[in-house]
Order: C-alpha cells, then sequence, then structure tokens
C-alpha cells in the first residue's frame, strides 16, 4: 500500500508563507492586539456597577424585560466571583472575532448567493473548516502569530465564519423571485435591488448566522486560552491543569452568562419590532 506523508509539504507550504507575507502577518497581528487592547481598556476601565447597568440597559431598551433582571443578577454574581475583568476580557475577544467573521461572511455569502459557481467552490471549504476540530485551528495560528491574544482571535474568527456565510446565503436565495423581480422591473439597479429589498428580507436569517457565530466563538474561549490569551479560557486551562473544580465551575459558569446574554440580545435585535 503507498504511504503518503503531508508532513513536510505542509510544513514547507507554512515556512513559505512566513517567508514571504511574514510583514502581512505582523500588521494583522499589531491591528488585531492593538483592536483587542482598546476594547478591553473600554470594557474593564469603567467601574462594574457602571458596566452592568449598561449591560441592563441595553435588552430593556429592546423590551425585554427577562433577559434584563437576567443580566443584573448573572453579571452580579461574575463580579461577586472576581471574575469580572477576565469575562471582559473573554468579551472583547468574541466581539472583536464576531466582527471580523460578521465583516467578511457576509459579503461571501452575498457573493455565493449571487453566483452558483461561488456557492459550488466554497460549499466543501466551509464543509471542512466545520469539521475540522478546535484545537487543529491553533497551530497554524500559533505559527504565524505567535503565542498570546491574536492567535486566539484568528483561530475563533476562522472557526466561526461558517455560519455567517452559510446562512447570509440561504436568507438571500430564500427572498421570493417574484419580489425581486418587481424591482428589477420597476428599473432599480441590481445593488439597490440587494440593498433595498434582498438584504432586508434576508435579515433574520442573517441575523442568526450572527447568533451562531457567536456561540462558536464563545465556544473557542477555552481552545484559546491554550493559545495564551487571556481571559476565561485562561481560567478554564489552568483549573484543567490543575485539577482545581471549583475554579473550573466558576470559569465556565462565567462563560454560560455571557453565551445566554449574547444569544437573548442577538435573537432581541433579530426580532420584528411590534
Amino acid at each position: 500500500m503507498v504511504e503518503i506523508d503531508l508532513t513536510r509539504p505542509a510544513n514547507d507550504a507554512v515556512e513559505w508563507l512566513l517567508d514571504e507575507f511574514g510583514w502581512l502577518f505582523d500588521v494583522i497581528a499589531t491591528v488585531a492586539a492593538d483592536v483587542v487592547g482598546a476594547l478591553e481598556d473600554a470594557l474593564t476601565g469603567p467601574p462594574p456597577l457602571a458596566l452592568i447597568a449598561a449591560l441592563t440597559a441595553l435588552p430593556l431598551a429592546l423590551r425585554r424585560w427577562g433577559v434584563a433582571a437576567f443580566a443584573l443578577v448573572a453579571f452580579a454574581l461574575v463580579d461577586g466571583m472576581g471574575l469580572w475583568v477576565e469575562t471582559m476580557q473573554t468579551l472583547a475577544v468574541v466581539l472583536v472575532a464576531t466582527a471580523v467573521s460578521v465583516l467578511v461572511g457576509v459579503p461571501v455569502g452575498v457573493w455565493a448567493a449571487r453566483s452558483r459557481a461561488v456557492s459550488v467552490v466554497i460549499r466543501p471549504l466551509l464543509d471542512l473548516m466545520q469539521t475540522t476540530p478546535p484545537f487543529v485551528y491553533l497551530i497554524p495560528a500559533v505559527f504565524f502569530f505567535g503565542v498570546g491574544v491574536v492567535p486566539g482571535v484568528v483561530a475563533t474568527a476562522v472557526f466561526a465564519i461558517s455560519p455567517a456565510i452559510r446562512l447570509t446565503e440561504l436568507g438571500i436565495r430564500q427572498v421570493d423571485h417574484e419580489v425581486v423581480e418587481a424591482a428589477l422591473a420597476f428599473g432599480a439597479p441590481p445593488r439597490r435591488v440587494l440593498r433595498d429589498v434582498q438584504l432586508p428580507l434576508a435579515l433574520p436569517s442573517i441575523m442568526a448566522g450572527v447568533n451562531q457565530v457567536i456561540m462558536l466563538a464563545l465556544s473557542m474561549v477555552v481552545v484559546a486560552g491554550m493559545a495564551g490569551a487571556e481571559g476565561l479560557g485562561a481560567i478554564v486551562t489552568g483549573a484543567v491543569t490543575q485539577l482545581d473544580i471549583g475554579a473550573g465551575v466558576e470559569g465556565g459558569l462565567a462563560v454560560v452568562i455571557v453565551a445566554i446574554y449574547l444569544d437573548r440580545v442577538t435573537g432581541a435585535l433579530a426580532a420584528p419590532r411590534a
């Protein structure tokens, strides 16, 4: 039986990328570190009570009284457990990774919806990305960006981008063709049809994709902690290595609180207004 060894080609590919595009990886690392650092400062700078009030006010503005009550109690619990800074660090990483995934994934999803060839090409790539174990993403990320928060952000963004692409494409394709044809018949150019007809009608599907991106990003928290990212991932990773059940429970509970809050808020944003 023929033996196939992909180790050397993979290593050669990584070395070639580092030699040819090392400057680009340095730029990405600098920008990502600065953005995450600025967001962390914004989240950890104010007193916890002030930020808890802001986190509670957002669902109140969306008329989600239960979510507001949950935010008040849950984030007060996080502060009481002494994990406020770590939770805000994790929230910063998740928000930046989600923003990158959405900013890249939504346009690609629109492109795939408008081009059958693009859809056919990216579909197996998305299948590969969704079935690859999360830990595998850390290997190239650490090679390209070193240890710290940047490989965590990059690995999280790449891992979480698939739902943004898939659900954007699905939402655009599910828009009634008669509505699109009517807009074209009235003389609207394709860009305006996309902006004023297809995207608004596809918004529930797109927001569902954003919700899934956030959930996948949070599922990478622990993995990002193994790459040296600060936050709850580092807490959970340390608890695993030290067999500290209490720290693991507290860190895991804080992750769950952030996940529930972001899930309910994005769900409220996607819901139609009365």
